[in-house]
């Protein structure tokens, strides 16, 4: 299987630390970023990677050379300029689409990890993987129930439906279900959808209409910086130059296209992004208070 790390970013909440490293460099209970997640997925079955990088990018590359590389295959996409989420998956998308070294295989057709470098977690890939096949989605993101800034809305049957921006859902996104409803995840939405914009009607959901009428709640969730995307993608990915994944999936998901949430509520999940996350992370580690998943962070 294959995998990206989201390694470009200029950590610049997580300053003083970055004035001298990469974020992927930073430290936590004696270990790298980096090193945790290519670790983690390695465990996963990852054995080919490509890391996009930017920031002290000379460092990451002197770092993996002289640990082998983790005993695995990892490729580099430079960044001349920050390319963010989407723009530095695109720019990646030859190492998915690349032919596959053995005949016959049909892994230029399976899907791959995107992970950033600044999260840990033990959420089950295994158990995302499987959701993901099972649903044929297209993409499928790890969301958990959680604040933040910037959350997800998802209806009942896990598909992405819009996000709120501002107290609204994002016009030209949140598509209201004026076509029959779908039975499971695994039935996409009807491409007649209309494509209007809604107003949220309480804190906590967002709704749309039924064909009968009735209020639909859409479940308003954060997501975790993990992704698992079917490479049948990268034809879909239409923007150029800079820009982030999430519209992309907001416009694809409008399409009718299959982007899921993957509830990953059970789990231990935590953002590196600031010199306080770490301590509270390492203290994490210490007392063993994580998640009740079956995979140690």
């Amino acid at each position: 299987m294959k995998a990206m790390i989201l390694a470009a970013g200029l950590g610049t909440r997580l300053k003083p630390l970055t004035d001298t490293r990469p974020k992927a460099l930073v430290e936590l209970a004696g270990r790298t970023l980096l090193e945790i997640t290519l670790t983690r997925l390695r465990t996963f079955g990852v054995t080919e990677v490509i890391i996009n990088v930017h920031h002290f990018a000379d460092q990451i590359l002197a770092y993996l050379k002289s640990h082998n590389n983790f005993g695995m295959r990892i490729e580099i996409s430079c960044e001349e300029v920050l390319l963010d989420t989407g723009g530095g998956l695109k720019k990646a998308s030859w190492f998915f689409l690349e032919a596959p070294a053995r005949p016959n295989s049909s892994q230029k057709d399976e899907p791959f990890l995107l992970h950033n470098v600044d999260v840990i977690s033990n959420i089950d890939l295994h158990a995302m993987l499987q959701f993901h096949t099972e649903n044929q989605a297209l993409a499928t993101l790890a969301v958990q129930s959680r604040e933040t800034s910037r959350p997800l809305l998802f209806d009942d049957h896990h598909q992405l439906r819009g996000r709120r921006a501002g107290g609204t859902a994002t016009p030209g996104c949140a598509s209201q279900t004026t076509a029959p409803q779908y039975p499971s995840a695994k039935a996409a939405p009807s491409a007649e959808t209309t494509m209007n914009c809604h107003s949220e009607r309480s804190e906590e959901s967002a709704f749309s209409e039924s064909p009968a009428g009735h209020p639909q709640p859409y479940q308003v969730l954060a997501f975790s910086g993990i992704h698992i995307i079917s490479p049948r993608l990268f034809p879909m990915l239409t923007e150029e130059g800079i820009f982030s994944i999430i519209p992309s999936y907001l416009r694809l998901a409008a399409q009718g296209q299959k982007i899921l949430a993957f509830r990953a509520d059970q789990y231990y999940w935590r953002d590196l992004g600031r010199p306080a996350d770490l301590t509270q992370a390492a203290h994490d580690l210490e007392s063993g208070l994580r998640a009740e998943g079956r995979h140690s962070v």
